[in-house]
């Protein structure tokens, strides 16, 4: 049971959570997941289930489409309606969609971005936020993000709905925190909805209560597999020369061709001439070297090429 498994999380579990009935549903503990969503946050959480796990990284780096609200007046220490208030701020008056446009325009591209004191991020080996619940003054990183395209939705007296397509990386609480000041007041995230990672859209995912409820079998056929799973990759069909290089872990130097379009340092989807995967490959300059290999795809070689017997002795 190798591959991807698409959940729409609703409000309230933690992504572990999410990952644990998944261990418990599918009666296998490898299991991960994608990019965390919040307890308050719903929408796409991408499960990587048995040999699927390896792809988690890959992931971690799509970009990724969201709807939220961002709730105008006030702002809480965590940026969500999950936190204590911490200060307060009167809303201008007349804004409408067209000028928290203008300004959320001012956004789009290269920036940077102070991401949240309670966020995941680890200072000597300890969670921002497992630092802030102490009381402890925590100094959070300033981190490059890049923002594609931000659509205002709607605008009502006291909160802005708006649609983001963002980099990896990307803290939409500290957007909202950005967006509110920018607008002249303070904000927090009271609505949040994870609606794409890369090509996968939340409208394929199945409901958490359908996930714990599932049977196996049923889940099983959900899966998107290793081979659609690498779809938006490059995608390199090897010789047999170049698989053995690979298959044995060992650097391989394919044709110039195979290569062209590929960034160094860039990552190539290795594929067997049957079509099975057999590892994630990274460019080292003219050659390539196995970032992660893939037992069902190292067996489906073996078995096309299988080792002459030992000659007995008379």
């Amino acid at each position: 049971m190798d591959g991807l498994l698409l959940v729409d999380k609703p409000r309230g579990p933690t992504s572990h959570d999410v990952v644990a009935r998944a261990r418990r549903a599918l009666g296998t503990k490898a299991v991960g997941h994608a990019g965390t969503l919040d307890p308050m946050a719903s929408g796409l959480l991408v499960l990587g289930i048995g040999e699927g796990t390896k792809l988690l990284a890959v992931l971690e780096g799509h970009d990724k489409r969201y709807e939220t609200r961002l709730r105008l007046g006030r702002v809480t220490e965590t940026l969500d309606e999950d936190g204590a208030v911490v200060e307060e701020a009167e809303v201008p008056a007349g804004l409408d969609v067209a000028r928290v446009q203008a300004v959320a325009d001012g956004f789009v591209g290269a920036g940077s971005q102070v991401a949240p004191a309670y966020s995941a991020i680890k200072q000597g080996g300890v969670p921002l936020y497992v630092r802030a619940r102490r009381g402890e003054v925590v100094d959070a990183p300033v981190r490059p993000v890049f923002i594609h395209s931000v659509e205002v939705t709607r605008v009502e007296p006291d909160a802005v709905h708006v649609a983001l397509h963002v980099d990896k990386g990307f803290y939409v609480r500290s957007f909202g925190r950005d967006l509110a000041v920018a607008l002249g007041t303070v904000g927090y995230l009271d609505a949040l909805r994870r609606t794409h990672v890369g090509r996968f859209s939340v409208d394929a995912a199945v409901p958490l209560d359908d996930l714990v409820r599932g049977r196996g079998a049923e889940l099983a056929a959900r899966l998107i597999s290793l081979e659609d799973a690498c779809s938006s990759m490059p995608r390199l069909e090897l010789d047999d020369a170049t698989a053995l290089d690979l298959r044995h872990g060992r650097p391989a130097t394919p044709s110039p061709l195979a290569l062209e379009g590929v960034p160094d340092g860039g990552r190539v989807a290795g594929f067997l001439p049957t079509g099975e995967l057999l590892a994630l490959l990274v460019r080292d300059g003219e050659r390539l070297r196995v970032a992660r290999g893939f037992v069902s795809g190292q067996a489906a070689y073996d078995r096309a090429h299988p080792k002459e017997p030992l000659a007995c002795e008379p």
